[in-house]
C-alpha cells in the first residue's frame, strides 16, 4: 500500500527520511502489509493478516491499496494451506492494515462484511478491542466497522493483556502491552527452539523506525511510545533476537546493534541478516 511520508515519519523532516524511503511526486511512500506464519504439529499460528482485500475499488483507491485480491490467502495457497488450516490469529490491534485480512473479498453487491479463518482462535488485547468498539475522533478511520462485533460472535475470542503468555510444547508467545502507538497495541515476544523473534507490531513498523526518535504521526503518544522501544530494543539486542517489520516493504526481519558513539540502536548488516535467517531454516 502508499500512505504520506510525512504521515509516516511524524515530525521527522523530509530531508531527512527520504534518504530512507524514496517518496513519490505526491509524497506518497510504498510499504509492505505483511504477515508471520508458524507451523508447528496440530496447530498454524498467523500473527495478523495485513490489510486484506475487504475494501471496496473506491475505499482502495482512497487508502492506496496496490493489490486487487487477497493476497494472504494467495501465500498460504503457495504453502499448501487455506484460511481454514489456520488454528490462531494474533492480532497485535485492530487497525484496517493489521486486521483487514480477516474478511472475504469484496465482492460487486455484498451487503455485509464476512469473517475468514473459521477454525481459529483470536486473540487480541482486551483494550485495544475496546478502542475499536469506541475509538476516538482522531484514529476512528483506522479501525473497520463491525469487525469487533464479527469476532465477538464467533465465541472464538481471546482477550489477554500485558505478559500473558502462550505455550504450544517448545513455542512460547508472550505478550508486551504498548500504549504508544494506539491503546493496547500487543506486541508478540516468540521463543522457539533457540530463536527469538519480536513481532514488532506498529512499535517500529519497518527498519527506518528502529532510531529511538522516528515516529508516525498516527502514534497517538510519540513520547511514550519512544520509551516503550528503548525497553524492548534493549532485550531484543540482549538476548539476540530478531525484529519482524510489518511494514518493511524490502526487508522481512534483522537483528539490531548499539552504536555506543551515536548512542542509537540500528539495524544489522540486514542482508547478512537475511542469509543467516534463511542457514536457520
Amino acid at each position: 500500500m502508499k500512505l504520506d511520508g510525512g504521515a509516516m515519519f511524524g515530525n521527522a523532516p523530509k530531508a531527512l527520511w527520504s534518504r530512507w524511503m524514496q517518496p513519490d511526486d505526491r509524497n506518497m511512500i510504498t510499504i509492505g502489509s505483511k504477515a508471520l506464519l508458524i507451523e508447528i504439529p496440530d496447530h498454524k499460528i498467523l500473527f495478523e493478516t495485513g490489510a486484506g482485500a475487504y475494501l471496496s475499488p473506491d475505499m482502495k483507491k482512497r487508502f492506496q491499496i496496490v493489490e486487487s485480491h487477497h493476497v494472504l490467502l494467495e501465500s498460504l495457497d503457495k504453502k499448501g494451506l487455506t484460511h481454514e488450516d489456520i488454528t490462531h490469529v494474533i492480532l497485535s490491534h485492530l487497525h484496517f492494515d493489521h486486521a483487514g485480512g480477516l474478511l472475504k473479498e469484496w465482492e460487486e453487491g455484498q451487503k455485509d462484511l464476512e469473517l475468514l479463518f473459521p477454525n481459529a482462535q483470536f486473540v487480541v488485547g482486551k483494550t485495544n478491542f475496546e478502542r475499536s468498539r469506541s475509538p476516538h475522533m482522531r484514529d476512528k478511520a483506522s479501525f473497520i466497522p463491525g469487525l469487533a462485533s464479527l469476532l465477538e460472535e464467533t465465541n472464538r475470542l481471546k482477550f489477554i493483556k500485558d505478559k500473558d503468555t502462550l505455550s504450544f510444547g517448545e513455542l512460547e508467545i508472550e505478550f508486551i502491552e504498548s500504549q504508544g502507538h494506539t491503546p493496547g497495541m500487543i506486541l508478540s515476544y516468540i521463543q522457539t527452539q533457540g530463536v527469538k523473534i519480536f513481532f514488532a507490531g506498529d512499535i517500529a513498523p519497518g527498519h527506518a523506525w528502529i532510531n529511538l526518535s522516528i515516529t508516525m504521526g498516527y502514534d497517538r503518544f510519540p513520547e511514550c511510545l519512544i520509551d516503550e522501544k528503548r525497553n524492548v530494543f534493549q532485550r531484543v539486542l540482549k538476548e539476540d533476537a530478531w525484529i519482524f517489520y510489518p511494514h518493511d516493504n524490502t526487508y522481512a526481519a534483522s537483528k539490531l546493534l548499539f552504536d555506543e558513539t551515536t548512542k542509537k540502536f540500528q539495524p544489522v548488516n540486514l542482508v547478512e541478516n537475511l542469509n543467516q535467517l534463511k542457514t536457520a531454516e
